[in-house]
């Protein structure tokens, strides 16, 4: 179910805290060739976990970054670990932390997409599925089990099952636009460069 991205006026604390995933460990990074952890790596003199938090601190939302941690050995537990940390928040926005060119209008669109009553919201970028996925405060449960490496497709399918989920296409490539490898990074850069020039 597609949704348009008119702009809805709430305060911050009737919409969705962002949840910053920071806690993977990157290995495809540096297997690419990369000499630091992706999320350290320089993208426009700029590391790209600071591109995504600027985009996040221009959004108006709160957030809750979850870092590395033994006991959260997987995307799934970090997910859960970020509900937990914000007990009553109005939903949550999933947010990858190697996605630096996303803009914090993205992330508002799809706060705002969340007030229309959907459980679940994908951002899509000309038809591709992205980030940040939005969860209302009806999933808090499915969210706070969740473990491994699966991450939250299992309660975007079970919301899919009854007709729940909607998405929301936007402009924004940056919601597409993650860094695994070095190739990705130089990608990044030509396409923040294109934004700037």
């Amino acid at each position: 179910m597609p949704l348009s991205s008119s702009p809805v006026s709430a305060p911050p604390h009737a919409l969705p805290t962002v949840i910053v995933l920071a806690a993977g460990r990157g290995e495809r990074f540096t297997a690419s060739g990369g000499s630091t952890h992706k999320l350290a790596a320089l993208l426009a003199g700029k590391p790209v976990l600071q591109h995504v938090l600027d985009a996040v601190q221009a959004s108006g939302l709160r957030h809750h970054v979850v870092q590395a941690d033994v006991s959260r050995p997987g995307m799934g537990d970090s997910i859960a670990d970020g509900v937990r940390a914000t007990p009553d928040a109005a939903g949550w926005l999933i947010l990858p932390g190697d996605l630096p060119l996303v803009q914090g209008a993205s992330l508002r669109a799809v706060a705002q997409a969340l007030m229309q009553q959907h459980a679940v919201v994908i951002p899509t970028h000309k038809g591709v599925r992205g980030h940040p996925v939005g969860f209302s405060a009806a999933c808090r449960d499915q969210l706070l089990v969740l473990e491994g490496n699966q991450g939250a497709a299992p309660v975007v399918r079970a919301y899919a099952a009854i007709n729940s989920v909607a998405t929301l296409e936007l402009s924004d490539v940056g919601v597409v636009t993650d860094i695994d490898t070095l190739d990705d990074l130089a990608r990044a850069e030509a396409l923040l460069a294109a934004r700037q020039a």
